[in-house]
């Protein structure tokens, strides 16, 4: 290669949450860092979870202590860092004698309320359910604890956002084609998704964070055998008009052990899920069988009241949970855990994978990893992350921002301030910089999507195309009818064209 390859001290593949996390850690501590993404970020498992910042209850009955305690302590920090995409939230579990004992819930939710320090969030306690509870009358007790909730995509996108203040550079649509060691070097090419022009450079040490591609990378781009293979499992989730007005999630337990999840969401739905069902094939193509989708019914049929069928399903999704294969087992007992594997002979660049891990657990998860690599860059600072607010996090109360947004946006309909709340925090103020009305919003999109924020997504959180927008930046997608969302890839599709005359004419 000539004097002239970019060189970096990192280069992360992996735009997933492990990925950005690591990318933002490292790039904190000085290293020069770059990130990229064969697709948009967060778009397979990150942005296909339960939605959850948890301990994870049911992982104390396979006596994964460490992660529950782990888990439980980084809820905390969460949910101080990035108070707009991350809230509390009460969670509700119907007492059923034949399933578990009393004793063993009650132990479980004892161990859960003392594991690990906990100021923000509520202890757990009995409470009986009466007529007017949205569960069916032969269940009148359970239990309520305290989680949290996250929106899961946006959790990546801010994270990305933060490495690249700290100045990592983040590429998106941007395939590592190939990666060979050229002794205290790795030499790295890079594919445009959209172009299919080429890129090179070279980097002192990368990290493979691609999640369900974490063992197939070793094969497809670093012509190398992998360590340790994961276990693909698929996990399902459907979306439907909210079956119950309360602000509490529910926690349903099955015979087959497993347990489902039915989480307020979006103000006008609920999110029923997960399934657990070993996957092979390109984790992309995952979708939801027509079997999981009678399962979770049937589930949720046998507490609530309010009966679904299938055709009360207004969106589902499916994600590869790239899982720390133990080579036995069912999938929803498999681990939650991570580890991460360090490739290194003497003179030779080093390779750190990531293999497993949770969402609530991704920040430490970076922290140890980063720690790792900065074993090779001495001159690099220390951990950081901890107590660092996510872009738009710097404040302390959903509540006192909206207020103040009141007043210094008299003209924005509180339901438009609420969600720009929930979904931007502070950075609203620069979503918004230079608009005195309505009118400076730009084109109405449908619901309540302007101009102006997707000019925003695209110029500062990496969006492309439409799905892009309604689904990963935002949930919108939930309301939107095909000709609003054709509309909008219309706009798009003519601001891009616009940016490249722009190109053109600048060179």
């Amino acid at each position: 290669m000539s004097s002239e390859t970019p060189e970096y001290d990192l280069v992360v593949v992996g735009g997933g949450v492990n990925g950005t996390g690591i990318a933002m850690d490292a790039a904190g501590r000085g290293l020069k860092v770059m990130l990229c993404e064969m697709h948009d970020l967060a778009s397979a498992t990150s942005s296909s979870s339960s939605k959850l910042i948890h301990g994870g209850l049911r992982y104390l009955e396979h006596y994964e202590f460490k992660l529950v305690r782990q888990a439980l302590a980084e809820r905390e920090s969460l949910l101080r860092n990035a108070p707009h995409i991350m809230w509390p939230m009460r969670f509700r579990l119907p007492y059923q004698s034949h399933l578990r004992p009393a004793w063993m819930i009650r132990t479980g939710l004892f161990l859960y309320d003392h594991l690990a320090k906990r100021e923000l969030l509520k202890g757990s306690n009995s409470i009986q359910f009466n007529g007017g509870s949205p569960l069916v009358s032969e269940i009148s007790k359970g239990f309520e604890y305290s989680d949290g909730w996250v929106d899961d995509a946006r959790l990546v996108v801010l994270t990305a956002k933060a490495a690249q203040e700290q100045g990592a550079d983040v590429r998106t649509r941007t395939r590592c084609t190939r990666a060979e060691r050229d002794g205290k070097y790795w030499s790295v090419t890079l594919t445009d998704q959209i172009t299919g022009d080429q890129s090179h450079l070279r980097c002192k040490a990368m990290v493979n964070a691609t999640g369900p591609w974490v063992s197939a990378l070793f094969k497809d781009t670093l012509n190398i055998p992998a360590p340790k293979q994961i276990r693909m499992v698929k996990g399902s989730h459907i979306v439907v008009p909210k079956i119950h007005d309360e602000p509490e999630a529910y926690i349903l337990q099955n015979a087959d052990e497993r347990i489902i999840f039915v989480i307020p969401y979006e103000d006008d739905f609920s999110l029923i899920g997960t399934t657990d069902v070993d996957y092979e094939g390109d984790p992309k193509k995952a979708v939801i069988s027509q079997e999981e989708t009678e399962y979770l019914i049937g589930i949720v049929n046998d507490y609530f009241k309010n009966k679904l069928s299938p055709s009360d399903v207004v969106w589902s999704y499916s994600g590869v949970r790239p899982l720390m294969d133990d080579e036995g087992g069912s999938a929803h007992t498999a681990s939650r855990d991570y580890t991460f594997e360090v490739d290194e002979e003497k003179g030779k660049a080093p390779l750190i994978s990531v293999f497993g891990g949770k969402i609530t657990t991704y920040r430490k998860l970076a922290e140890a990893a980063t720690d790792r690599i900065c074993g090779f860059f001495p001159k690099a600072g220390e951990s950081w992350t901890r107590h660092a607010p996510l872009p738009g996090g710097d404040f302390t109360s959903q509540e006192d921002l909206l207020n103040a947004f009141k007043i210094e946006y008299p003209w924005l309909p509180s339901g438009l301030a609420h969600r720009y709340v929930r979904t931007y925090g502070t950075r609203t103020r620069v979503m918004l910089e230079g608009c005195e009305s309505m009118g400076d919003m730009g084109r109405h999109c449908g619901g309540n999507l302007y101009a102006r924020e997707i000019d925003y997504l695209l110029n500062h959180e990496w969006a492309r195309d439409a799905e892009d927008i309604v689904w990963r930046r935002t949930k919108l997608g939930l309301r939107l009818t095909a000709p609003e969302l054709s509309g909008i890839q219309d706009y798009l599709d003519h601001h891009s064209q616009q940016f490249s005359r722009k190109v053109v004419h600048s060179a």
